[in-house]
């Protein structure tokens, strides 16, 4: 039996140990790194036009992205190498790829000990350049079709000038949303576990049993389950633009090569609510004092999760509602792939 046919037959294995691994990584560094950052003095800088009741997270460790990436790495170099699922290497990729953008950004404010690290510009053009490059893998190699929800089995035959568009707009506009999601302890963190967790089992339901799709979502899973120990409130540890980046990485990523991006609208639904209130509080605040003379908002405070805290829901009612309801999307997902 060959490597490849032993992943197929054993995949539900593989994947279990891909999690228990990747949690047992992720348990083993946190109390090493958190002092380490700590020591470093790589402290969160908090904004002050945030909610009054995060100036107390000041100083908390940022950058925890770096430990449930490392377990990530780590057990998929052995999904790769030992196993041959070359498959992952794309998403794996675009994830670290994504995550480096985010670490030079948190390096920048923690050693410049302030709330702004890379420019608007030099962030988006970093991301734009990650993305380019994710998207020749898919033309060449997965190809431009994907599948619609819903239709079962049915693909849309896009024109590779109207893919090239539509991924770019997918990778990045997901990346931004699970970086506006990062903003309660616990928040992005839950969400992606769940997201993970749908990625895992729609892997099996499609069939991508010997490339080792499940295994690298469980690997993402079980790495986040361990560093949700410290990342719940109050968050010990916070993953910072190292880790949220990534993990919008990994949810476009996977997405893409399942040939299912269009699924991202409800399994990361609060990603995009999250990105989607930024830009309408921002434009509609710019609108009104163009034409009023004084900018008006439309939430309490944007992203989203703000505007229900302002309001007097607690961060863990917020965290758990946002949680439950991409549960639930990713049930009504998983039952719309064929």
């Amino acid at each position: 039996m060959n490597v490849v046919q032993f992943i197929k037959d054993n995949a539900i294995l593989v994947t279990v140990l891909s999690i228990m691994l990747s949690f047992a990584i992720v348990m083993v560094l946190n109390p090493i790194v958190i002092p380490l950052l700590r020591r470093l003095k790589f402290g969160q800088t908090i904004r002050e036009e945030g909610p009054k009741s995060h100036q107390k997270k000041s100083g908390t460790p940022t950058m925890g992205g770096v430990i449930f990436l490392f377990a990530i790495t780590v057990v998929s170099l052995i999904l790769i190498f030992a196993f041959k699922c070359y498959d992952i290497v794309p998403v794996l990729l675009l994830t670290l790829g994504f995550g480096l953008i985010g670490l030079i950004d948190d390096l920048i404010i923690v050693v410049k000990k302030r709330n702004e690290g890379l420019s608007e510009i030099q962030k988006f053009a970093a991301q734009i350049v990650v993305t380019a490059a994710f998207c020749v893998y898919l033309i060449k190699t997965v190809g431009t079709s994907i599948t619609i929800p819903f239709a079962f089995g049915v693909e849309w035959h896009m024109p590779i000038w109207l893919f090239v568009i539509f991924v770019f707009i997918v990778v990045v506009g997901t990346v931004n949303g699970a970086n506006f999601t990062d903003g309660l302890d616990g928040l992005a963190t839950s969400v992606t576990v769940v997201i993970a967790a749908f990625f895992m089992m729609a892997a099996r339901k499609l069939g991508y049993t010997g490339n080792g799709y499940m295994a690298f979502s469980g690997s993402v899973l079980g790495s986040l389950l361990g560093f949700l120990t410290v990342n719940c409130y109050p968050a010990s540890i916070f993953m910072g633009d190292t880790g949220s980046l990534a993990l919008g990485g990994f949810v476009a990523g996977m997405a893409c090569v399942m040939r299912m991006p269009l699924i991202i609208i409800l399994v990361a639904f609060i990603y995009l609510i999250e990105v989607i209130s930024v830009m309408l509080q921002v434009a509609y605040f710019k609108f009104t004092k163009k034409k009023y003379g004084e900018g008006k908002r439309i939430f309490r405070m944007a992203p989203l999760h703000h505007h229900y805290q302002e309001g007097g829901q607690s961060e863990t009612q917020v965290v758990n509602r946002f949680t439950i309801i991409t549960f639930i999307l990713c049930l009504v997902a998983f039952l719309s792939i064929k």
